[in-house]
């Protein structure tokens, strides 16, 4: 397990047997959020999860064997990107 956190909420990435599964989780869930969260394996189109949300975006899943995943999340405007990591 992995958690990338931001100023507004984090995103919790997990890996196993080649699946990688993303959640995007707001700090403050007690407004409802544009949130997003997506995933993406080199080579690959990502897999994406987004709207209004209390609590979290996702989870978003797929299938990257062994290569590296691209990860973003965002809450209302403000959000990270991971750059290529789980190489």
């Amino acid at each position: 397990m992995r958690t990338l956190s931001f100023a507004t909420g984090k995103v919790v990435l997990y890996k196993k047997r080649g699946y990688v599964c993303a959640v995007t989780y707001a700090k403050d869930p007690r407004v409802r959020k544009a949130m997003s969260v997506s995933v993406q394996a080199r080579g690959s189109r990502p897999v994406r999860d987004r709207g209004n949300y209390l609590r979290h975006a996702g989870p978003v899943r797929m299938h990257a064997g062994h290569r590296c995943v691209w990860v973003r999340g965002a809450v209302a405007g403000r959000g990270v990107s991971s750059g290529w990591i789980l190489c």
